[in-house]
C-alpha cells in the first residue's frame, strides 16, 4: 500500500423508490432493530476514517434528509444532494461528486454504497478500501459468489483475474449468465478518475439508465486495471428490496446485537426471543428472560432481571432491578424496584430505589418515592406517593375531572385502604391513611383517617392507634 496520504470520502445511494417494498415510506427509512436501515448503512461507514460522507436522496427526499438530521449522531460530516430525476446509479454520483471540494479532485477515494444495506459491516468497507490501494488500481469492487445469481450484474474477470466488465442481468448473453460472480454495487473507486468515467456512460441499455457498473468497462477501455474482493459472507452485501428481505435481514442484525450483549456479559435465556434495538445499552450481569422487547434509548443497569415478556420502550432500569411480564414506556426504574407481573408504567414515571409497583397496576406521569408500594390493581396517574407508602388494592387516583388532569400527593408512610378513591387534586398527608372504600374529595391532614363515602376526617387517628397498639403491647394483649 502506498504510504502517502489520500483523502477517503463515501457516497450513499438513497434515492430510489423502492416500489416493491408497497409503501409510503422511502425505502431506506424502513427500521431495522429499531433504526432506518439507512442509518444503519452511515452507522457502518462512520467507524471508518473518512473525511464526508455525501447521501444522495431523491424519493421523499425532505423526509429521508429530516430523518437523519434528528436521529443521525456520528462525528463524520454527513451532506445531502437530491437527484431530481432518477436516471440511473451512474448519473446519481455524478450529483454527488458536485458536493466535493475540487482539491479532492486530485488523489483521492471514493467508496460507493447503496442505502439499503443495513447488514454492511465497516470491516468489510475496510477491507474493500485497504485491497483498493494495495493494488494500486482505478476502481476496486465488492463481489460475491452465489448459487442463483438470476438478476444480478454478472463480473467478467480477464485471464490474469481483473475485471473487463460488468454485465447487468438484461443485457447479459447466455454465456455470461453461467457465471455465479455478481456485483454488490458496492466500489472503491480513484476519485480523479471517476468523473471523467462517468461522463462517459451510455443509458442505450434495457433499463435506459446510466449504470454506474458501466464505469467498469470504461476504466478498462481507457487502460486502467479494475480489481475485486469478493465478499465472505454474500447476505452482508445485498440490499433490502421487500418486506420478506426487511425480515430477514433483521434476524442476522438482531443476532449480531444479541451475540454482541452476550460477550459483554449479558445473559439470554433464549436469544431467538429477545428482542434488541441497536440503541439499547445493557450492563454486565443483566439477565434477559424470553420474550424480553427492549427498544430505544433504553438503559438496564448492571444485575438487573427482566421478563419473561416484557417491553422496555426509552426506559433507564438502575441496577439490581426486577421488571416482570410488564409495558414500560419513557420511565425511570430505580435500583432494586420492582416491576410486575401484568404492569403498564407510562411515560413520566420515576420508580426510586427499592420502589414496588405490582400485578395489573398502572402508572401515568408519577413519582413513587422510596420504598414505597403500589402492590396491586391500582390506577396511580399524575401523583406523587412518598417514600415508604403504601397504596392498598383498588386504590384509584381519579386524575381528571372532564376537563383538566390535576395531581395527587400521597405523604411519606401514608396508607391506602382497598378500593380507595383520591379525587384530585387532593393530599394525603404524611402517615395519614384512608379506610376501605372511602372517597377522599378534600386534603387529609397527616396522621389522620378518611373514611366514608364522602370521606370524614378523623385528625390525631394514626398517634392514637400507635398509642393504643403499644399499650395493647405492653399489657401482654
Amino acid at each position: 500500500m502506498t504510504s502517502e496520504y489520500r483523502p477517503f470520502a463515501a457516497i450513499v445511494m438513497a434515492a430510489g423508490e423502492g416500489t416493491r417494498m408497497h409503501s409510503s415510506t422511502p425505502k431506506v427509512l424502513h427500521r431495522l432493530c429499531g433504526r432506518p436501515m439507512l442509518l444503519h448503512v452511515i452507522g457502518a461507514l462512520a467507524e471508518l476514517p473518512l473525511e464526508r460522507i455525501v447521501v444522495v436522496v431523491g424519493h421523499g427526499a425532505e423526509r429521508v434528509v429530516k430523518t437523519l438530521e434528528e436521529q443521525l449522531v456520528v462525528d463524520v460530516p454527513v451532506e445531502f444532494v437530491e437527484q431530481h430525476v432518477q436516471r440511473g446509479t451512474g448519473d446519481a454520483v455524478n450529483v454527488a461528486l458536485g458536493a466535493f471540494p475540487d482539491d479532492f479532485d486530485v488523489d483521492g477515494d471514493v467508496v460507493i454504497v447503496p442505502g439499503d444495506t443495513p447488514l454492511l459491516r465497516a470491516e468489510t468497507v475496510a477491507r474493500l478500501a485497504r485491497e483498493h490501494r494495495v493494488s494500486e488500481v482505478a476502481a476496486t469492487m465488492l463481489t460475491a459468489r452465489v448459487p442463483n445469481p438470476f438478476g444480478y450484474g454478472r463480473v467478467v474477470r480477464n485471464a490474469g483475474g481483473l475485471v473487463d466488465a460488468v454485465v447487468e442481468h438484461e443485457d447479459a448473453t447466455d454465456e455470461q449468465r453461467q457465471i455465479d460472480e455478481v456485483n454488490t454495487s458496492i466500489y472503491c473507486f480513484r476519485r480523479n478518475l471517476l468523473a471523467p468515467a462517468l461522463r462517459r456512460l451510455s443509458p442505450e441499455n434495457a433499463q435506459g439508465e446510466y449504470y454506474l457498473s458501466d464505469a467498469v468497462a470504461v476504466l478498462r477501455g481507457a487502460g486502467h486495471r479494475v480489481n475485486a474482493l469478493v465478499v465472505e459472507e454474500a447476505a452482508e452485501a445485498f440490499g433490502v428490496n421487500d418486506r420478506v428481505q426487511l425480515a430477514e435481514a433483521e434476524s442476522v442484525l438482531r443476532a449480531r446485537i444479541n451475540a454482541s450483549w452476550m460477550r459483554k456479559g449479558v445473559t439470554m435465556t433464549d436469544p431467538t426471543r429477545t428482542y434488541l434495538d441497536a440503541g439499547v445499552t445493557l450492563s454486565p450481569d443483566v439477565q434477559l428472560l424470553p420474550g424480553s422487547i427492549i427498544e430505544g434509548r433504553t438503559v438496564v443497569g448492571a444485575g438487573s432481571l427482566i421478563g419473561p415478556d416484557t417491553v422496555l420502550v426509552d426506559t433507564t432500569v438502575g441496577e439490581e432491578a426486577v421488571i416482570a411480564s410488564s409495558v414500560v414506556r419513557g420511565a425511570e426504574i430505580g435500583d432494586r424496584a420492582e416491576v410486575g407481573p401484568f404492569t403498564h408504567i407510562r411515560p413520566g414515571t420515576k420508580l426510586a430505589a427499592g420502589a414496588k409497583v405490582g400485578a395489573f397496576v398502572e402508572v401515568k406521569a408519577s413519582e413513587i418515592g422510596e420504598g414505597a408500594k403500589v402492590p396491586h390493581l391500582s390506577y396511580v396517574g399524575d401523583a406523587e406517593v412518598g417514600a415508604g407508602a403504601n397504596v392498598g388494592a383498588g386504590t384509584i387516583t381519579a386524575n381528571y375531572d372532564g376537563r383538566r388532569k390535576h395531581r395527587t400527593r400521597i405523604g411519606k408512610r401514608a396508607s391506602t385502604g382497598s378500593n380507595t378513591v383520591l379525587v384530585a387534586p387532593v393530599e394525603l398527608g404524611d402517615e395519614a391513611h384512608t379506610a376501605a372504600g372511602a372517597v377522599v374529595t378534600r386534603d387529609v391532614p397527616p396522621g389522620a383517617l378518611a373514611k366514608g363515602v364522602p370521606a370524614r376526617i378523623e385528625e390525631g387517628w394514626a398517634a392514637t392507634r400507635e398509642g393504643e397498639e403499644r399499650g395493647g403491647a405492653d399489657r401482654g394483649d
